[in-house]
């Protein structure tokens, strides 16, 4: 007989997570109160029973000074409110996942949509979750009983909605009503909510159980997570779910057996399971991802006790603000503490490992008392990285790592998990740029000097900054060529000019170049920082200069004017100066003509002033345009003159 044990089964994140709260809460009081059972099995609700741990189903029924610990289902808000009026400790456990299906859904029904949930409205999980509702909330348990809520309310068309799911609801199901939802709402948020654990759990059931002849589950009759790996393994073969090993049937004739077990099954169960089947068959086999080989082979393996210095390899199965958890396929539960994870002392284990992530680890500690091992891979990566930072620094290759700190006299950028030390001087192009610039930021350097005595090393980011900057000069000499388009950005401004780097080489924009109007300051058009798109008006290889241009011809004024404003149009313009002989009028953005002091008016008058002022706008015709000496000539007179013909007309 075959044996295959699926890969995931066992305590997930949430379910761990809660059992250890309630253990460690037991090191400091002697009696410890959980609202409802911690955990879908009744082997390990009874072990806790007997270290001190009791489920209540009121906050009223706790022993006074007893904390009280909400179980990874969660609760609604009335519930977490009548714990604290109670007096008691409250201590929440809820699963992350959880809780963030009750932010999502009590955003929404602030927001006024009607919230939908996907699950068995008597599961406390869902309890919980919708005691986080505070607006109209409908539940269904699948495809059919969705299909019947929308047949029966055909008014939800026309209302926004929000859609999730029990964090251990099916997953084929689930795919079944987001049909059903994305077709006929198209007001509709939908939130992918079951669990990951969950879901991958399920598909390697349902993988298993097309492979096996028969599959047993094992796991508590009231979990709802095993209840699922049930229904998805028996389309496919017999399916018997079971608590203890005492339950295992006769498996007489059996070829192949594929064993789950649901994520509130604690692993000396599982454990309990395998080794009564080993005895009952003691030439059975168990298949791994690793290969083939003697369940007691593999039994003795999983039993082995751990050495500190050790090296393991291990897989993520849940992640802490403090602490990531791993399987490295042994008895006792691997975690690894926020400090060894990364040398980077301000990096949180949700930003650098997700759940299935694989990693090579070095054991620090082991507890089997408490059945854990503290692990660490940082010091792991240290030991690889100072071998990969001594050849660096003899062959003067490159490396990458992430610039963490900001310290006196120069920043400190972590690459393969070691610290390495760049100077002010060599941490940036010039000496005038922010350190503060780099923090957090990838850069490229060079090792410069190690100290492997003292485990020290120093870096430059300079000498790669140099090197890039000359490779990216001469390739743009390579290739640049008068009126040749290229995106920049200013580095800087002076009185005369803009300087823009064009990918390691400057070029500069002299004010005249900037804009067709006239301006006193390049800042009135450009600023340190902009992105602009420049051509080459000149080039002088000799001297690396390039001249640059920024306004373009058809931004020209005086294109514009031959173009929209030939001589005979009659325009609006701006009083802009006054002169003895005239006023000057703005036409357009760039242009002023002169409208002559015999022009302005129908009579006579002394000075422009008597008639004009600046700021006024006025009627005017175009008379004449003078291109070369860039001259135009404007007439009140004549524009007055040609209304009073049309109006006559």
């Amino acid at each position: 007989m075959e044996i295959t044990v699926a890969k995931t089964a066992g305590f997930c994140f949430g379910v761990d997570r809660a059992v250890k709260t309630v253990q460690d809460l037991l090191k400091t009081e002697k009696t410890v109160c959980t609202l409802g059972p911690i955990i879908h099995n009744e082997q390990m609700v009874t072990l806790l029973k007997e270290q001190g741990a009791f489920p209540v189903d009121i906050p009223e029924e706790a022993p006074p000074g007893a904390p009280i610990v909400i179980r990874s289902h969660g609760v609604g808000e009335e519930m977490i409110a009548r714990i604290e009026k109670s007096g008691h400790r409250c201590v929440d456990a809820t699963c992350p996942f959880v809780k963030k299906i009750h932010r999502l859904v009590r955003e929404a029904s602030e927001e006024g949509r009607l919230v939908l949930v996907a699950g068995d409205q008597d599961h406390p999980e869902v309890q919980g979750i919708l005691g986080h509702v505070h607006g109209p909330w409908a539940v269904f348990r699948g495809e059919q009983e969705l299909l019947l809520l929308t047949q029966a309310h055909p008014e939800w068309k026309n209302c926004p909605i929000c859609a999730v799911s029990q964090t251990t609801f099916a997953v084929e199901e689930w795919e079944k009503c987001l049909k059903i939802l994305q077709r006929g709402y198209t007001n509709a948020r939908i939130f992918a909510t079951i669990c990951n654990a969950t879901a991958q759990r399920q598909r390697e059931a349902a993988e298993l159980a097309q492979h096996s002849d028969r599959m047993i589950v094992i796991g508590g009759r009231h979990s709802s997570n095993t209840a699922k790996l049930r229904e998805v393994c028996s389309p496919y073969c017999p399916t018997t779910l079971i608590e203890t090993a005492d339950e295992l049937p006769v498996l007489t004739g059996v070829h192949k057996v594929g064993i789950t077990a649901g994520a509130s099954t604690p692993a000396h169960i599982i454990k309990e399971v395998l080794v009564t089947m080993s005895e009952i068959n003691e030439s059975a086999v168990l298949n791994s991802t690793e290969g083939t080989e003697s369940f007691a082979e593999m039994l003795e393996e999983s039993l082995k006790t751990l050495n500190t210095d050790e090296k393991v390899h291990g897989v993520v199965v849940g992640i802490a603000p403090n602490e990531v958890y791993v399987d490295v396929g042994r008895k006792q539960a691997g975690f690894i503490p926020a400090n060894e994870l990364s040398a980077d002392p301000n990096a949180k284990p949700e930003d650098l490992v997700k759940i299935g992530d694989e990693m090579d680890l070095l054991i620090m500690r082991t507890n089997d008392q408490e059945g854990t091992i503290m692990l660490s891979k940082k010091r792991l990566d240290s030991i690889k990285g100072w071998e990969t930072i001594a050849a660096a620094e003899e062959s003067g290759e490159v490396l990458t790592g992430v610039v963490t700190e900001v310290i006196k006299g120069g920043v400190i950028a972590v690459t393969n998990g070691i610290r390495v030390f760049i100077p002010a001087s060599q941490a940036t192009a010039s000496r005038g740029d922010s350190l503060d610039d780099l923090l957090k930021k990838e850069v490229k350097f060079r090792i410069i000097e190690v100290n492997r005595g003292r485990r020290r090393a120093v870096g430059s980011i300079r000498s790669v900054l140099r090197d890039e900057k000359k490779a990216q000069a001469e390739k743009f000499w390579e290739t640049a060529e008068v009126n040749k388009e290229y995106t920049g950005v200013v580095k800087s401004l002076t009185a005369y000019g803009a300087f823009v780097d064009l990918g390691g080489i400057d070029g500069m924009i002299h004010i005249s170049e900037l804009s067709w109007t006239r301006i006193k300051h390049p800042s009135e058009v450009v600023n340190p920082g902009d992105t602009v798109t420049v051509y080459i008006k000149a080039l002088d290889r000799e001297k690396g200069k390039i001249s640059l241009g920024y306004k373009r011809s058809e931004d020209n004024p005086w294109n514009i004017l031959e173009r929209d404003y030939p001589a005979g149009t009659i325009c609006e313009a701006t009083v802009v100066g006054m002169t003895t002989f005239g006023a000057f009028a703005n036409i357009i953005p760039g242009i002023d003509g002169l409208i002559h002091i015999s022009q302005i008016a129908d009579h006579r008058i002394e000075k422009p002033q008597d008639v004009l002022k600046v700021g006024d706008v006025v009627k005017v015709k175009i008379t004449e345009i003078d291109f070369d000496k860039k001259r135009v000539s404007l007439s009140i007179r004549a524009a007055a003159e040609e209304a009073a013909e049309q109006s006559e007309e």
